[in-house]
C-alpha cells in the first residue's frame, strides 16, 4: 500500500503536478496567504461558520431550538470522530507524503513526516460542512465550499495527493451522515435539558412562553369573533 500512486504516469500524480504548479507561477505573497488558509485559515473559519449559524438559530428560537442545536453541536463532534477514524485508516495504508515520491514539488509547509491518506483537514473540514448542512441548508453549502476550497489548497501546498483529499472528503460525508441518527437521539435530550436550566438560554432559547401564549390568545380571539359573526348572522 505504501507505493499507492508512486507512478508519475498516474493520474493522480499528474494533477498532483498541475496544481502544485500553480503554486510556482504565483507570486510569494499569495503562496504565504495559501498557506496560512490552507493551514489554519479555512479551519477558522469553518468553527465561525457554526458559531454564527448557532447564533443565528438562538437569536430566532423556535419550538424545537433544541434539537437544532443539538445538530450543531454535532458538526464538531463528527470533525473530532472522523479524525479518530483516520487513524488507524493512515497507519493501514502507510501513503508516504508526496514530495517524499516526487521532485519538483513547490512544498508550502515544512516538517510534514507522517503519512498523507487520507487527509486530515479534509476531513474535518467536510465532516462539519456536511454535519452543518444537515442543520441548515443555507449556512451547509458555505460549510461544503469551504472544505471543497481546503481539499484544494492542499493540493496547492504540495502535501497531499488528490486522492488524498478525495478519501477524506468521503470520510467526513460518511462520519457525518451515518452516525448523525445516534447523535441527534443522544444530543437532543441534552440539550432539552439546558434549555430547561436557568442558565439554558444562553445556549437554547426556544421560543417565549409568552410568545406561544399570545398566540394561542390571538386564535381563541379569533375563534370568539367569528362564533359571534355567526350567531349575529343566524339572528
Amino acid at each position: 500500500m505504501a507505493g499507492l500512486a508512486e507512478s508519475g504516469s498516474n493520474p493522480d500524480v499528474d494533477l498532483l503536478y498541475d496544481i502544485n504548479g500553480l503554486a510556482k507561477d504565483a507570486p510569494h505573497w499569495f503562496d504565504r496567504v495559501m498557506e496560512y488558509v490552507g493551514e489554519y485559515g479555512l479551519l477558522l473559519a469553518m468553527v465561525l461558520l457554526v458559531v454564527w449559524c448557532w447564533w443565528s438559530v438562538r437569536r430566532r428560537g423556535a419550538e424545537n431550538a433544541a434539537s437544532s442545536v443539538a445538530a450543531l453541536v454535532w458538526a464538531p463532534l463528527a470533525a473530532g470522530i472522523a479524525v479518530l477514524v483516520n487513524v488507524p485508516i493512515r497507519g493501514f495504508v502507510q501513503r508516504p507524503r508526496p514530495f517524499r515520491d516526487h521532485q519538483g514539488l513547490d512544498v508550502l509547509v515544512s516538517g510534514k513526516t507522517d503519512f498523507s491518506f487520507v487527509s486530515d483537514h479534509a476531513t474535518l473540514t467536510m465532516a462539519m460542512g456536511v454535519a452543518l448542512f444537515v442543520a441548515n441548508r443555507r449556512f451547509g453549502l458555505v460549510g461544503i465550499g469551504l472544505a471543497l476550497l481546503e481539499g484544494f489548497c492542499r493540493v496547492y501546498m504540495g502535501v497531499h495527493y488528490p486522492t488524498d483529499v478525495v478519501g477524506g472528503f468521503a470520510l467526513g460525508t460518511a462520519v457525518a451522515l451515518l452516525l448523525s441518527p445516534v447523535a441527534m437521539a443522544l444530543l437532543t435530550p441534552v440539550l432539552k435539558a439546558v434549555e430547561g436550566a436557568r442558565w439554558g438560554a444562553w445556549v437554547v432559547r426556544a421560543r417565549s412562553a409568552g410568545v406561544r401564549r399570545g398566540a394561542v390568545l390571538a386564535g381563541t380571539r379569533g375563534d370568539e369573533l367569528a362564533a359571534a359573526e355567526e350567531r349575529d348572522l343566524a339572528a
